[in-house]
């Protein structure tokens, strides 16, 4: 029912992170599952990892991107949807899809059309981080549970799948988004 109610939510256009907020609320107050259980599943590690690096990303940001810098972004062409598309996938895996989103916030609005860049960035980002295991800290957070579980990811073992994976979808989505729908 939370699913659902949370599937409504996000189509009538109430801010994800509200709609998140209240579903996971409505599951620890009607008790289907015990908040105990619940909290128990929360890696805290991982969240400091998160906080970490969103902090380092937003001080890069801060300390690193002068006005200057940001309007240089013109002179890269990142109006064009196959340079912007490319960048953001070899960034993505330089640094990882969520810090590349992120460094390249301040970019877009100077753009000439930041909702289909929004949408380049998101679709090449999320594409991209199946490059390698260091595309996606989700990939890391999969490779160390695999390895607990006594399952290792290898890197050449990702890169095996993620390479022609990443490089036809990628292709795919970008000349998609390059036609206009």
């Amino acid at each position: 029912m939370v699913c659902i109610g949370l599937a409504i939510a996000f189509f009538a256009g109430v801010p994800v992170a509200k709609a998140a907020l209240i579903g996971g609320a409505i599951l620890l107050v009607t008790r289907a599952i015990k908040p105990a259980r619940i909290y128990r599943e929360i890696d805290g590690p991982l969240l400091f990892m998160f906080a970490g690096l969103f902090i380092v990303v937003a001080g890069a940001e801060k300390t690193l991107l002068s006005p200057d810098i940001v309007a240089s972004a013109k002179n890269l062409g990142l109006d064009d949807v196959w340079r912007l598309s490319g960048f953001t996938a070899v960034l993505s895996n330089i640094m990882s899809n969520v810090p590349a989103v992120l460094a390249l916030r301040p970019f877009i609005p100077g753009l000439d059309d930041p909702e289909r860049a929004w949408l380049v960035v998101a679709m090449s980002s999320t594409l991209a981080g199946n490059f390698t295991l260091l595309g996606s800290v989700a990939n890391l957070i999969v490779a160390e549970y695999a390895r607990v579980s006594g399952t290792p990811l290898s890197f050449a073992a990702f890169f095996k799948v993620g390479l022609p994976l990443t490089l036809v979808t990628l292709l795919a989505g970008t000349a998609w988004l390059a036609l206009g729908f």
